[in-house]
């Protein structure tokens, strides 16, 4: 069970206010051992004295630490500089901006939510495309090879060949296998769950694997190619004006 009430409690010594607050990480991703940090991430509102000062911008804020018997890292952007990673075809800020594990809100990310809407393209499936590969070098090169990056290796493709063909974020493993129907998805996440998560894969069971990482990877690919959803964001504009809206309230 996440404690809400805990983790509200963290961002709420955040120094500037907050467009918005999720939880990221395992917790989000369905898979979450009894041990597992919380991932914080969001967006925060420089004030205009210091966005278009000389002084240093405070563009990216991170806060590492315990709270009694829980590890927190709270990692939060400007709005200008997430709103630009929102237009690069990012889909780590698009999964923050979208997780259902809202710790702090406000009508401003109401709106952002519908508003980058706009920014999904069909080429956000090169960034998932470009994590799962990255997840998959960092696992094949332990030894031995461990159950957590494994599942997350599942968890990107998964989330990518979903976004390609509905056009909707979806970050949570357990959830999207209900599509995919992965039969060994199940015993995977209890693994790690269980937290036998270190416990070495056999050679044939890395093969396997092996062989559903290229399966999945082209069918991501395919996926793209085939997907309806637009090639370019439409949302510029309106992204911007919300921006300058939160920027200087009083224009």
């Amino acid at each position: 069970m996440i404690d809400f009430a805990l983790l509200r409690a963290e961002v709420a010594i955040h120094p500037y206010r907050l467009l918005f607050a999720t939880v990221s990480g395992a917790h989000l991703y369905g898979f979450p051992s009894p041990d597992s940090d919380y991932d914080l991430r969001g967006a925060h509102i420089l004030p205009a004295s210091e966005a278009v000062g000389l002084l240093p911008k405070r563009e990216t804020l991170e806060v590492a630490g315990n709270r009694g018997a829980l590890e927190m890292d709270l990692v939060t952007h400007d709005v200008l500089k997430f709103f630009t990673m929102l237009l690069k075809r990012n889909g780590y800020v698009l999964e923050q901006l979208y997780s259902p594990l809202v710790i702090q809100s406000s009508p401003e990310h109401v709106e952002l939510k519908r508003i980058a809407r706009g920014c999904i393209t069909r080429h956000h499936s090169h960034h998932y495309l470009g994590f799962a590969t990255s997840q998959w070098d960092l696992f094949r090169k332990e030894n031995p090879p461990r159950v957590k990056p494994l599942l997350y290796v599942y968890r990107v493709l998964l989330t990518g060949i979903h976004l390609m063909r509905t056009g909707k974020i979806g970050s949570n493993l357990i959830a999207l296998n209900e599509d995919f129907r992965l039969p060994y998805i199940g015993e995977l996440v209890n693994r790690k769950i269980t937290g036998v998560e270190n416990s070495a894969l056999e050679l044939p069971e890395f093969e396997f694997h092996h062989s559903e990482y290229m399966r999945l990877t082209g069918q991501l690919e395919a996926a793209a190619i085939k997907s309806t959803l637009q090639e370019e964001a439409s949302c510029r504009d309106a992204l911007h004006e919300l921006l300058v809206r939160i920027r200087l309230p009083n224009l």
